[in-house]
């Protein structure tokens, strides 16, 4: 998949880095060409000194053909723009804006650009959110038995009950996103496109979760 970055700082330089390493193609953008002495002498993507948001720009970054964009330049303007013309002047599929404003953040929360505030765990927030990885660990108790593991909800379980997946993983979910806000779900509750779950589960459970989640439910009959 090819990928552009908007903004080649601390944040910007490791993802696109990372993704590179992984097997993605990238382009990175900044305004500064210093900027791009972050991604170091093996980075072999394509760097574009430029605004994020302009047309001409994003299109020598190959915009047209990404399937993901990061914008995490140190402006939530800039970054709220960009993302918003990769997102609705491209088509791009995966788009996720780094937002200092909290308040600004839910609001494009519920846009459905996912945002990422300044915390340690951002480069892997990113990621998941670029490369639509549906299940993926948060948090392990200190013995290392229990964890809570973040589920996005996939088309297959679109339309099902809560109460299905919770008994074809053995997970249990405590608590639902929907449009950006955080929720307490019920045995009645039908999952919706978008949903986004925290589900504990034991470690033995983790490969049947992503399983699960992946294939849909057995037999796909409702």
């Amino acid at each position: 998949m090819h990928v552009v970055v908007m903004g080649c700082g601390r944040v910007g330089s490791a993802i696109a880095r990372r993704l590179e390493q992984i097997g993605h193609s990238v382009a990175v953008i900044d305004q500064d060409p210093e900027a791009f002495r972050r991604l170091g002498p093996e980075f072999a993507g394509r760097q574009i000194t430029g605004l994020g948001f302009d047309r001409q720009t994003l299109l020598d970054a190959g915009i047209d053909s990404a399937g993901a964009f990061a914008a995490v330049s140190s402006g939530d303007n800039s970054n709220i723009i960009s993302a918003r013309v990769a997102r609705e002047t491209f088509g791009v599929q995966h788009v996720v804006a780094r937002i200092y404003d909290s308040k600004r953040a839910e609001v494009y929360e519920r846009m459905g650009i996912p945002s990422v505030a300044t915390v340690p765990w951002t480069v892997n927030r990113l990621l998941r959110e670029l490369l639509s990885v549906k299940v993926s660990e948060l948090w392990r108790e200190p013995t290392g038995k229990v964890l809570l593991m973040r589920v996005t909800v996939t088309e297959a379980w679109v339309g099902r009950r809560l109460a299905e997946l919770e008994a074809a993983t053995g997970a249990r979910a405590s608590w639902l996103v929907r449009f950006g806000e955080a929720q307490l779900p019920s045995t009645t509750t039908v999952l919706q496109d978008g949903d986004q779950l925290v589900v504990a589960a034991t470690d033995e459970l983790t490969a049947q979760v992503h399983e699960v989640v992946e294939q849909g439910p057995r037999g796909g009959e409702h």
